[in-house]
């Protein structure tokens, strides 16, 4: 991770295909692409990949949390449960469409903790929305169960976790509608892109519509489609899906480098009594995106974050004080910062998230440091990279 690092000739040839049709919009102009329509190429690719029935691409992971709440019915009032570690993009999603955030504390697994989201759940609650954090996935048995005890739908944000598993199923066809996101710095990238799975044809029909303006699709003339609901744009373009579809052909391939390094690394540190390592739930393969491992306190984790950077180790993040991903430094959230007003529905449905208790969160992402395992690096410079870390933990413990 990421992709970009191994870009080469196929994906060349895929953007010069688009390039030498002058249509650059996944829409329309039949006549001019010279049989080239990559978007539903990815599209057919990705739904065999995860083995479902459907994919929609969207112009990013965003759009794609957004295009398959909507899609499953969510809207003004209704309840989504999240946890207080991810991307800002998963409460962004949720309030795009009106509906309310509920944050809840992430477990060992730092994902979703089920006897969280058990406890959060009120008439309001509509949706269950695990984010498979940095390559490995929440505790889905559970979440599931809870779903389906109480009539709640199970969407996936699977966007860090692509290629991993769960009983032998793909992370993201696991709930009843699972988001990729496909940006820059993700295993396989598009540039911008994002991508819902999903095997319900209804939420399949809602989100390739919903997407385009409501546009239903149907027939050879798109100024004569028909708008059977309001839609907005989400679109991706010709030339991003080009980008993928090169990418998702080497999905396997990155895979096994990111599984190589992660191993190496993990290894060295398994070395090192004090240090224990996220719990991947039983049945679960991560995607090595990422090795996450707890030290004993908040305190020496600080420590020793900031030595790895210190002694050249790059890459390697403390998510505790990181303002894009845990709830600490989410003010505009928690603040109900924005340049307009916020619908009713959001500020009067909204906890009073200054005043809650996220402490069995902190007691996790407090002592946890996350790798990112790059697919560009050799195995010399990761196992130079394995001795260097070993000795920096080592020397701070």
């Amino acid at each position: 991770m990421p992709g970009f690092e191994l870009f080469g000739d196929s994906e060349r040839k895929q953007v010069q295909d688009v390039l030498d049709s002058g249509v650059l919009m996944r829409y329309g102009f039949d006549g001019m692409r010279n049989g080239h329509w990559k978007a539903k190429e990815l599209e057919t690719a990705l739904a065999h990949r995860m083995q479902t029935s459907y994919a929609h691409l969207c112009s990013s992971g965003t759009a794609a949390l957004t295009v398959a709440l909507v899609s499953g019915g969510v809207g003004a009032g209704d309840e989504v449960i999240m946890p207080t570690f991810t991307f800002v993009a998963s409460f962004e999603s949720i309030l795009a469409i009106g509906a309310v955030p509920i944050l809840v504390d992430v477990d060992d697994t730092l994902t979703l903790s089920p006897e969280a989201v058990e406890q959060a759940i009120t008439p309001n609650t509509k949706v269950v929305m695990p984010v498979h954090m940095c390559g490995s996935m929440a505790d889905l048995g559970a979440l599931k169960s809870i779903c389906e005890r109480h009539g709640l739908l199970l969407l996936e944000d699977a966007c860090q976790a692509i290629g991993g598993s769960y009983y032998g199923k793909p992370l993201g066809s696991i709930g009843d509608l699972g988001c990729f996101s496909f940006d820059y710095v993700k295993t396989i990238t598009c540039g911008e892109g994002g991508a819902v799975i999903t095997n319900n044809e209804r939420f399949y029909e809602n989100a390739h519509k919903y997407s385009d303006h409501g546009h239903d699709h149907l027939g050879n003339d798109r100024g004569a489609e028909e708008h059977p609901f309001l839609g907005y744009n989400f679109r991706i373009s010709e030339l991003n899906a080009a980008v993928g579809l090169a990418q998702i052909s080497r999905l396997d391939e990155f895979l096994a480098i990111q599984k190589r390094n992660y191993t190496i690394l993990r290894d060295a540190l398994s070395k090192i009594p004090e240090v224990t390592f996220r719990r991947v739930p039983e049945g679960g393969v991560e995607n090595y995106s990422f090795l996450n491992f707890f030290l004993p306190t908040e305190e020496i984790t600080q420590k020793a974050h900031k030595a790895l950077g210190e002694n050249g180790v790059d890459a390697c993040f403390y998510w505790y004080n990181n303002n894009w991903h845990y709830y600490r430094k989410w003010e505009h959230l928690l603040e109900q910062k924005s340049l307009g007003k916020l619908p009713k529905d959001i500020q009067q449905g909204l906890p009073e998230y200054e005043a809650s208790d996220f402490s069995k969160s902190d007691h996790w992402i407090g002592r946890t440091i996350s790798c990112l395992i790059k697919i560009g690096w050799t195995e010399a410079e990761v196992q130079q990279r394995a001795i260097k870390m070993a000795e920096t933990i080592k020397g701070i413990l």
